[in-house]
């Protein structure tokens, strides 16, 4: 087994630049090109740059929410680079982004249960009385009172916010 939980290596992702009346192709834009980073299990690694460098698109890849157009990516040692949409659907129950503007992250139309529940569901964990149970425990870790669940992203400080994503993301 490797020493590194996630490799990315030589990361690359461009998108299409469509014009003309025909809508053919123009170009491309390089959004990524070149990301090479090694993670240890238990780091805590914070991806730092002006807006619109690239940051979300290196996490957004890294969780192959895109299909990479070049790079390699090793999370526990296994090449996830090529992984089926199932296999990926597994894997991402151990990795989440955490955004640096929590309020732009968090639905606010949703309470803070519901925002928290939501990967619980789309991964079909538990049955709604234990996730309730999971979810004020996640609360109380990041140092959050268990009637913060019936609460708006609104109604919270951004410190008090960015510890929700956190819930959210554990």
């Amino acid at each position: 087994m490797s020493e590194y939980l996630l490799e990315v290596s030589n990361l690359k992702m461009h998108f299409p630049v469509y014009g003309g009346i025909f809508r053919r192709q123009t170009g491309k834009v390089h959004a990524v090109d070149g990301v090479t980073l090694k993670i240890k299990a238990g780091e805590t690694v914070g991806l730092v740059g002006e807006s619109g460098c690239g940051k979300t698109t290196v996490g957004r890849a890294v969780l192959r929410l895109y299909n990479l157009s070049g790079g390699e990516i090793l999370f526990e040692g296994e090449n996830i680079s090529g992984m089926t949409q199932g296999k990926l659907r597994l894997l991402r129950r151990n990795m989440q982004m955490i955004f640096q503007d929590p309020f732009e992250s968090l639905d606010a139309r949703q309470t803070i249960g519901e925002i928290i529940e939501e990967p619980f569901i789309i991964h079909k964990i538990g049955t709604t009385e234990t996730r309730r149970d999971e979810i004020e425990k996640l609360l109380s870790r990041v140092g959050l009172s268990g009637n913060a669940v019936t609460r708006f992203p609104h109604e919270f400080s951004g410190g008090q916010r960015h510890r929700i994503g956190i819930a959210r993301a554990i």
